[in-house]
């Protein structure tokens, strides 16, 4: 059961990250993301009601580990849609006030929770049976204020207070972004470069993610300290084409019977035979 529910979390970023790469307004792509995420809890829910667990370690892998990532992306992008429905339209000043607030209420809650974020940062587990098993409710209350998805049945003392512990660590450099993007004069917008016509991509989205890994770990991504995503979109300024599904399509080549690099080998053949004509 538990490497099934994870494998949904996994799946999970797989449709959250394609959302992304459509480059949707925020508003859409947060309630987009925000729809599949309580989705998934309430899967994870039903599964739980009916499978429940066969040991305390299980419980606690669950309640820390799995039901995070659809936790921590359905508060994350929840703080994001309130926060651009609210957010000024115009006037700049009163823009950087709106995220300076926004930022002062999330350094509050760190200083709040400092105790449990120092648990968390430091990777330590002695409380981890009374943090993240539900028998220890009446022990320990819950204590965040806000609760986004929760059920006696399905929460644990601080399992809420988790996600929102690294949702919000998320929402600290999205609040930065914000920030700087407003003082450079972006208001949300993307900066509008020299334009220049893009170059047709006449192969396949398989054949894009086989060269977008072959690019960073030949160095291109810890060099320039971006991430696949990042140089993916980078890519896409120069070719049209707009990529679907990169994790999974890369574990779909890893997972080739032949030749794992396909792509590769037909451009390696391709100059090679350009190489001999031009001797000839």
């Amino acid at each position: 059961m538990q490497m099934d529910l994870e494998t949904l979390g996994k799946n999970l970023l797989v449709e959250l990250d394609g959302i992304r790469l459509e480059n949707l307004p925020i508003l859409e792509q947060s309630y987009r993301s925000i729809e599949l995420s309580r989705n998934l809890l309430s899967t994870f829910k039903r599964n739980i009601l009916v499978n429940n667990f066969e040991s305390i370690n299980e419980e606690i892998i669950f309640f820390k580990k799995i039901k995070q990532i659809p936790l921590v992306k359905l508060i994350y992008f929840s703080e994001i849609h309130s926060f651009e429905v609210q957010f000024p339209k115009v006037d700049k000043t009163a823009q950087l006030k709106f995220v300076k607030k926004k930022i002062n209420k999330l350094n509050r809650f760190f200083l709040y929770n400092l105790d449990f974020g120092q648990y968390v940062n430091s990777g330590a587990t002695h409380f981890d049976k009374a943090y993240y098993t539900r028998d220890h409710m009446e022990t320990y209350r819950i204590t965040t204020s806000k609760f986004y998805f929760q059920d006696p049945d399905f929460c644990t003392p601080r399992d809420m207070l988790l996600g929102k512990f690294k949702a919000f660590v998320a929402l600290v450099n999205y609040m930065d972004l914000k920030q700087e993007g407003i003082k450079n004069g972006l208001n949300g917008k993307k900066i509008m470069k020299n334009s220049t016509e893009k170059i047709d991509w006449p192969f396949t989205n398989t054949d894009w993610v086989e060269m977008l890994y072959a690019l960073c770990s030949a160095g291109m991504a810890k060099q320039n300290g971006l991430s696949i995503i990042k140089i993916s979109k980078i890519l896409q300024e120069v070719f049209d084409f707009t990529p679907k599904e990169i994790y999974k399509t890369f574990q779909d080549i890893k997972n080739r019977k032949n030749s794992r690099t396909l792509f590769l080998d037909q451009l390696t053949a391709s100059l090679l035979s350009e190489m001999d004509k031009s001797e000839e």
